[in-house]
């Protein structure tokens, strides 16, 4: 298997939750994956623990990626990388496949020189955020992380704490009321690719805010996006 490639030498191209079209997302394994293509940079989704550990997963529980169905933020982190995770293409289990720790992650993106895409999950308490920056820091990596997240509190923290890091707001469909909000802040955007104009760019543009645009998997779309002049797209497959 491989990556499908498109054109667009202008563009950032984001491995959304790793290379997770070809391996079992947000593990090590799709990190190492994209890490070893010309991705940009490498998106994940971490969450708090019970015991204030930082673990990798996407959705609020592990029913989808394992065989068992624990709420995350309920589990200790012992308790998740315990966990065997579903491989649906392939027929025996894989040892290798396992709910990661932010550090595993962070350390992969900085042996390959990838910008980590860090999506922060649920509203955290701003203890955790600031444990979570610590965290990297201590890996010297801060300044090659992209902070995302639904929860605005989430990125106000972030830019309370450290005013110069890249947040990029998600959500799902522009309205104009979001602007002075994006400056006022000094946030990028990240948005559902199939919302994206070529007016909403030029908009954006010309107010100094880059474009992100989550989770394209089409070609012509992407292709499409690229002429609209986006600053990044983020893809489970696309390359």
């Amino acid at each position: 298997m491989n990556t499908k490639k498109i054109k667009g030498k202008s563009v950032k191209m984001i491995a959304h939750k790793g290379l997770s079209g070809i391996e079992c997302e947000n593990t090590n394994a799709a990190f190492v994956a994209a890490g070893n293509r010309s991705y940009f940079g490498i998106e994940t989704d971490v969450h708090v623990t019970v015991d204030g550990k930082f673990a990798i997963i996407h959705d609020d529980n592990t029913f989808r990626v394992s065989y068992a169905n624990l709420i995350v933020e309920d589990c200790t982190m012992e308790q998740l990388e315990g966990l065997s995770l579903k491989k649906p293409d392939f027929r025996e289990d894989r040892g290798d496949l396992r709910i990661p720790q932010l550090k595993e992650y962070i350390g992969i993106c900085k042996k390959y020189e990838k910008t980590a895409v860090l999506e922060l999950k649920n509203r955290m308490k701003s203890e955790d955020i600031e444990n979570i920056i610590g965290e990297i820091e201590k890996a010297d990596y801060l300044d090659k992380v992209i902070f995302i997240s639904f929860s605005w509190e989430n990125l106000l923290d972030v830019k309370k704490m450290r005013p110069q890091q890249k947040v990029q707001f998600l959500i799902g469909s522009w309205e104009d009321s979001l602007l002075d909000r994006l400056l006022e802040n000094k946030m990028d955007l990240d948005i559902e690719y199939r919302a994206v104009t070529p007016e909403l760019v030029e908009k954006l543009h010309q107010n100094g805010i880059e474009i992100n645009c989550w989770t394209c998997d089409d070609a012509a779309a992407a292709e499409r996006l690229i002429s609209y002049g986006v600053d990044y797209i983020t893809s489970n497959i696309l390359e």
